[in-house]
């Protein structure tokens, strides 16, 4: 375990430390104030601590802590969030269902991208509740973890650490200690395994999956060759589903501002407000699903070079990925925006469209540029709602 201390979640007996030094963090203590500003701060950290009782591991933190959080964020903040699993209980060649409460089960879930900390939380809430024996480890790029009680809730929370703005040298022994790592967790201490199919969110939505990711991930491991050593992780395709997505704005304005000014870069202040618009913005329906996994086809491409190799699991894994989207009434309106027909007019009413042309004013009315660029603003948020369509309607 020791070569992974610069990464890794906390484990058991580190749980109780980590505690004590976050209600000791003064910046935790502001936040935390803001939620409960009439009680004196000894008061609120003595519930604190009695509230974490009986906590030993950073599974019982989640139950405890998040999962009441994560739950209240769903019914407050969307309109249901639902998770499709039934490729995951098909086994291979047979229509029975596989034992899901099996304690060796365990998958790494490779998705698309859409908000830096609810993809893995509430893919940890629906794991719960569809019965399995645990959560999901997550890789969380350390320029999130801006201040140290940021970086030591997530380690509570099963969050492993992703080095970004790294050398060429210094990426190389990141990634294959992260690999180790991802392996380890999986084979060894029997976790599963969120991260995102590439790094950072695609903004425009068209969600690709990196080639780079699968090299980091076939990387450790002790098999013999690719193959092996990726089939140890039991990958699962998985897609999500926004139905909104109250950062679209934001995601818009940062598109402008790269467009006037290449060498632009988001400030910490800009990664703190997307994470609070993305956890406390409207999102609508959400859909979780499960692609068929990958060791369901993987063998195909064994006798492949290195290079096809990736290049053939990428795109088979972008096609299950795809293929997994719910596409609703806007994706269909933002379509026929861009494209200026009504080719898909059947599937939306009148106010349907209303609706959804009156939200993106409103998205675009939060915007505030000096040299703001309306037509550009739009077309960039009509082509985040049209691209997981277009690429729905490609992989069927």
């Amino acid at each position: 375990m020791e070569k992974f201390d610069e990464i890794r979640p906390y484990e058991a007996g580190e749980m109780k430390e980590a505690f004590e030094a976050l209600l000791s963090d003064r910046q935790f203590n502001a936040i935390m104030k803001g939620f409960a500003p009439w009680l004196p701060k000894g008061i609120r950290n003595g519930l604190l601590k009695l509230a974490f009782i009986g906590i030993n591991t950073p599974l019982d933190f989640q139950k405890r802590f998040m999962k009441p959080v994560v739950n209240y964020i769903i019914r407050k903040h969307t309109d249901g969030c639902t998770f499709d699993d039934e490729a995951l209980r098909v086994t291979n060649h047979t229509s029975h269902l596989s034992p899901l409460t099996s304690q060796s089960e365990r998958f790494t879930f490779v998705s698309n991208h859409r908000d830096i900390v609810l993809d893995s939380a509430f893919l940890d809430v629906m794991l719960f509740n569809s019965g399995y024996h645990t959560t999901v480890e997550i890789g969380i790029g350390d320029n999130l973890l801006i201040y140290p009680w940021i970086k030591r809730l997530v380690r509570m929370n099963k969050a492993f650490t992703v080095h970004r703005g790294l050398t060429a040298h210094e990426m190389m022994r990141s990634s294959q200690l992260m690999s180790e790592y991802i392996h380890y967790a999986v084979t060894q201490k029997h976790e599963n395994i969120w991260i995102a199919q590439r790094e950072g969110r695609a903004k425009d939505s068209d969600d690709r999956t990196q080639e780079s990711v699968l090299k980091m991930l076939a990387m450790g491991g002790t098999g013999d060759n690719f193959v092996d050593k990726l089939k140890d992780l039991n990958i699962v395709p998985l897609t999500i589903s926004y139905e909104f997505d109250p950062c679209d704005y934001l995601k818009a304005q940062e598109f402008q501002q790269k467009r006037d000014n290449p060498s632009f870069k988001k400030s910490k202040q800009d990664d703190l407000d997307n994470m609070k618009t993305g956890i406390f913005g409207y999102k609508g329906r959400v859909i979780y699903r499960c692609g068929k996994p990958v060791n369901n086809w993987i063998e195909e491409l064994r006798d492949l070079p290195k290079n096809e190799f990736f290049k053939e699991m990428a795109s088979r894994m972008d096609k299950e990925i795809h293929a997994g989207y719910e596409p609703m009434y806007l994706n269909y309106v933002a379509l026929d925006m861009l494209n200026g027909n009504q080719n898909y007019a059947d599937k939306y009413s009148a106010e349907e469209k209303k609706r959804f042309m009156d939200y993106i004013e409103s998205q675009l009315s939060k915007i505030q540029l000096p040299n703001k660029d309306e037509a550009f603003l739009r077309e960039r948020i009509l082509t985040m709602y049209a691209n997981p369509l277009k690429n729905y309607l490609a992989a069927q």
